[in-house]
């Protein structure tokens, strides 16, 4: 109950640093609180999504060397698999760069 806890409190508090970074009230630049908080909301965006992704890579990489334990003779199949699936993951990642990176240069905001 602790981690789901946990959790959902990280969550609460990304969600609320993004929502007060959104409020930049028609600026042309935003203001410095309003450019820290999106740095920080960014920061710890990018953080969640390379943990995350890591830890499906991980636990994808100890099934593949599981399943190719038991069965070798199928070690080909996993090994496609696994690095398909790999580069699905990595995507994910590389889509929250993507939008860290317009969130702290694109400047949506306005």
């Amino acid at each position: 109950m602790r981690k789901v806890f946990s959790a959902l409190m990280a969550v609460v508090a990304v969600l609320g640093m993004a929502g007060v970074a959104c409020a930049a009230d028609g600026q042309v630049m935003l203001d410095s609180p309003s450019l820290g908080l999106a740095v920080m909301g960014a920061a710890l965006g990018m953080a969640l999504a390379a943990a995350g992704c890591g830890i499906g890579q991980g636990m994808g990489l100890k099934s593949a060397c599981e399943g190719i334990a038991r069965n070798p003779d199928a070690a080909q199949k996993i090994q496609v698999t696994l690095i398909l699936g790999l580069a699905f993951v990595e995507s994910l990642a590389i889509y929250a760069l993507v939008v860290n990176l317009i969130i702290l240069f694109a400047n949506p905001f306005v």
